[in-house]
């Protein structure tokens, strides 16, 4: 497929599906401009170097093109504004491929040119990017005879970022999903951009998630206070009182849940776990008499807590060695690759900028204030019905278990 001239879509079929852009060498040319959407990344031009592997790219000729022929280039390059400039100048009608990492190699050479480069920017034509939404911002809404006569792009940067977090906690689809395995600690760090928590999960042979609950039952303490005999926290030499670990949490972590959620058996009451009266359950609750369940306790999915003192996910004793998916909310604006807009959005996030700039700017009149103010709501409830992406099919789809028959 031709570059299309003047359109959006700015990367060829071979760019964008396979990561990989061809040059034919006139044998007097030896810089090569790539246009992939993704940048170059370049460290090193040689393979012995620790440096080469941090390159997001692979570079690979052939005398002839016919595949199996390609060669993996290691000889003298550079790379600056993703113009690779090659020393030595190519014989005429060498075909030059760079190659994006990708998750299952490149097709050329070795085919080792392995990473997840290709694949991240799979989809990105549904988004747009912070600095796009600044530029067209400023040609669209800021000038003469325009509402915002004049205003510094720093402003507009800034405002744009605010609407991206603002909009990432209930309007973008900016939930993100972390997999891990519980360690006998029962215990995981929050993810490095974590802001929320939406969802956690177990996930069982079959690849099916099953929810896990916070619980109020126990909670995590914010500070660890040793103390004498008279109950008064000690402290050190240098008068700062001294930590202690949690009794707390070790007695949480050391719980039978069985004793918790009633499911036990007749096995359970001849060894002695069964107290006789836990959360409502008589003695015969074991035998399927339970009545007054409380949902939080009657359950085997296990809990957690968010035990902020370490900045950890805490489990119950149960959920040892489970698979768990933790799904939570970013602002969007911890990395780079986050800093973007869905299209759906974009004209909520011109108006979110247009009010927050005539709000703060001197001397303009609340009527031109309180117009913008309205535009800002409605461009946001447009944008949160079109990226709630209701299907009616997928309504009807569940809405076909209510004609179920139920026979008493």
């Amino acid at each position: 497929m031709a570059k299309p001239n003047g359109g959006l879509v700015q990367e060829t079929n071979a760019q964008y599906y396979a990561g990989a852009q061809t040059f034919l060498a006139d044998g007097t040319n030896n810089i090569f401009t790539t246009t992939f959407n993704t940048n170059l990344v370049f460290r090193s031009f040689d393979p012995t170097t620790v440096n080469y592997a941090e390159n997001n790219f692979k570079l690979y000729t052939s005398p002839t093109g016919i595949p199996g022929s390609y060669t993996e280039y290691t000889q003298t390059y550079s790379v600056a504004d993703n113009t690779i400039t090659i020393q030595a100048v190519p014989a005429q009608n060498t075909v030059i491929v760079v190659q994006l990492k990708t998750l299952m190699g490149g097709n050329y050479g070795d085919e080792d040119a392995f990473g997840n480069i290709v694949e991240e920017n799979y989809g990105n034509y549904a988004y747009i990017k912070v600095s796009e939404l600044v530029t067209n911002f400023l040609v669209g809404y800021v000038g003469q005879g325009k509402i915002i006569q004049n205003v510094k792009r720093n402003d507009v940067i800034f405002h744009v970022k605010r609407a991206l977090q603002e909009f990432s906690y209930d309007t973008l689809p900016s939930i993100k999903s972390q997999e891990a395995t519980i360690p006998p600690n029962l215990s995981i760090p929050m993810p490095q951009d974590y802001v929320n928590y939406v969802k956690m999960s177990w996930v069982d042979q079959l690849g099916v998630k099953h929810i896990i609950y916070p619980t109020t039952l126990t909670s995590n303490p914010d500070s660890l206070l040793p103390q004498d005999w008279q109950g008064i926290p000690i402290q050190d030499n240098f008068s700062e009182d001294l930590n202690a670990t949690s009794l707390i949490e070790d007695r949480w972590a050391k719980a039978n849940d069985k004793i918790i959620n009633g499911n036990l058996n007749l096995s359970d009451v001849n060894d002695g776990l069964y107290p006789g009266t836990w959360y409502g359950f008589g003695f015969e609750g074991f035998s399927g008499e339970r009545y007054g369940l409380n949902p939080e306790t009657s359950q085997k999915n296990g809990w957690f807590t968010m035990n902020h003192r370490e900045g950890k996910i805490s489990f119950s004793s149960n959920l040892r060695d489970s698979l768990v998916i933790f799904e939570y909310i970013s602002d969007g604006l911890a990395y780079d690759q986050d800093m973007k807009v869905p299209k759906m959005a974009e004209e909520a996030v011109y108006s979110y900028v247009n009010h927050a700039v005539l709000s703060t700017k001197v001397n303009t009149p609340e009527y031109i204030v309180n117009r913008y103010k309205r535009e800002k709501s409605a461009k946001l409830r447009n944008a949160k019905i079109r990226l709630s992406n209701i299907k009616l099919d997928e309504i009807v789809q569940v809405m076909r278990n209510k004609s179920k028959w139920i026979k008493s």
